[in-house]
């Protein structure tokens, strides 16, 4: 019986458990929100919920902007292993979550992934938005009798001729969905 003992598995051994955390805790601080299965997404909210708050206190106790805390970034940096997410993190996070109490993130779940039926879940940072910033970009008005899938469209210039205008798939992607990563 598992009693008294926290934490899954993953069917991985010690060594390929704490690496696969340390990837997916290093692209989250990094894209700010990862796509991946609900028992990682799970597991890796436990390990950087505990990096985010070491982070956190170690940024409120800094007293002058250039003395900084060398030995939580050393702590952060050895379950890590990447020199920008930690930047990122005291530079960018941690500051930003100085007045919450916990709970830096979420689990948002997803469905099932139709190759092998895995439940899907995107986890994501709480403070920091990712979708609010990509929505702003402005639409394309389209000319009536154009259809949606074509590339390219008729463009009106001041003389009154007709150009063709080719367009980066902007009526495939929806301005509104930010870019996930997948883990």
């Amino acid at each position: 019986m598992r009693h008294q003992k926290s934490g899954r598995k993953l069917k991985r051994t010690a060594s390929h458990r704490k690496a696969t955390l340390a990837a997916l805790c290093t692209a989250l601080i990094i894209h700010k929100r990862i796509k991946t299965t609900v028992a990682k997404a799970k597991e890796a909210r436990m390990f950087v919920e505990k990096i985010i708050t070491r982070a956190k206190n170690a940024v409120a106790n800094e007293t002058a902007p250039e003395k900084k805390d060398v030995s939580a970034r050393r702590e952060v940096f050895a379950s890590l292993r990447s020199k920008k997410a930690v930047s990122d993190l005291f530079k960018d996070i941690a500051p930003k979550v100085v007045a919450r109490p916990g709970g830096y993130t979420r689990v948002v779940k997803l469905g099932r992934r139709l190759g092998d039926g895995a439940e899907v879940a995107v986890l994501e940072l709480v403070d920091f938005n990712v979708g609010q910033e990509k929505s702003a970009k402005k639409s394309v008005v389209r000319k009536k009798g154009v259809s949606k899938t074509k590339k390219s469209e008729a463009v009106t210039t001041d003389s009154g001729s007709n150009e063709q205008k080719t367009l980066q798939g902007t009526s495939e992607v929806s301005a509104g969905s930010p870019p996930i990563l997948e883990a």
